[in-house]
């Protein structure tokens, strides 16, 4: 689950986000690192390789493509914060939207506690046997999207063995060919014991079966959504765009900002500070704006800040009891 830390900053007082900067679980640290240390590497050994082991003539001819790297770096020849900006906040509208379509039983679990009636074992298990269907098939969708989940049920009959399907119930699944997520059909069979329930007198009348009908598609509609969110991704062209414009634009500032000898005069090469502390600040925010948008365009790994699934199955377990 996302790491959170809103207990630590309950009160407002000075400097109260310093206690967060210095996290590890969850921090841009650690998201960050191998990279930021790759391009100090790279760009120290251009600065070694300039100061001590090019010739004056060769010397020259580096400090001349540094300057020229430099112009383009310094002109927004790539649009780097336009391309990062729009892009992060498209995949930030995408992962409030998988958010906000989990398909959460509550709903359901309340419709069906008030309108399937019956204080005997049969009532108990109709409503029990009607919850188990909408949880399987919250089960089945987010084990084809997530990868905690699909570990942790590899296959059907791992499902078959927490509970959430039987084995009859297994076959029959088993038995409509399909490309495509089947986690529509335990819907079905909801919609079917429903119907069952309403000719039993369970279901008092056409309109609680109405009102559980509709709940009922509230919930398949979130499925279908969560579905329709793993089959379409952002455009691959627009993630290649982005990624190719941070590399580019780092790659010409390993050249670009090297530290010039002051002694001949560039412009902007006054001072020799050996160390890029701007530059490193500027690697920092945009490539860490770009494994923002790496981190939520999937939330449904296993990174620190991705969706726990399976915590969302064990509570959904729970309402199987009504």
């Amino acid at each position: 689950m996302t790491v959170s830390y809103t207990l630590e900053v309950a009160d407002v007082r000075f400097a109260g986000l310093s206690k967060l900067l210095f996290r590890w679980k969850g921090s841009i640290y650690k998201l960050l690192y191998k990279e930021f240390i790759l391009f100090c590497g790279v760009y120290s050994f251009f600065s070694v390789f300039y100061r001590f082991f090019l010739s004056p003539r060769q010397q020259d001819l580096f400090e001349r493509i540094a300057l020229y790297c430099d112009q383009f770096t310094n002109t927004n020849f790539i649009p780097v914060s336009f391309v990062l900006g729009f892009y992060v906040t498209l995949a930030f509208n995408r992962w409030w939207g998988q958010y906000t379509s989990f398909p959460l039983p509550d709903d359901l679990m309340m419709v069906v506690s008030g309108n399937v009636h019956g204080a005997d074992e049969r009532g108990r298990l109709l409503r029990r046997t009607l919850m188990r269907f909408a949880n399987l098939s919250s089960v089945l969708i987010l084990r084809s999207i997530s990868t905690r989940v699909h570990k942790r049920f590899p296959t059907l009959e791992h499902i078959v063995e927490a509970g959430f399907m039987t084995t009859l119930e297994l076959k029959k699944l088993e038995s409509l060919h399909s490309d495509f997520n089947k986690y529509w059909m335990p819907l079905t069979w909801f919609s079917n014991l429903a119907s069952r329930a309403r000719e039993e007198g369970r279901v008092r009348d056409d309109i609680a079966l109405r009102l559980l009908m509709d709940e009922l598609n509230k919930y398949r509609g979130k499925c279908s959504l969560l579905f329709h969110y793993d089959w379409i991704s952002i455009p691959l062209v627009y993630t290649q765009v982005v990624t190719i414009a941070v590399y580019s634009f780092f790659g010409f500032c390993v050249i670009g900002r090297q530290f010039l000898n002051p002694e001949k005069g560039y412009k902007d090469h006054k001072l020799d500070m050996y160390v890029p502390v701007f530059t490193l600040l500027q690697f920092f925010f945009y490539s860490g704006w770009l494994k923002v948008g790496e981190l939520i365009i999937n939330p449904f790994g296993e990174d620190d800040d991705d969706f726990e699934t399976n915590q969302l199955i064990d509570r959904n377990i729970q309402l199987y009891i009504i």
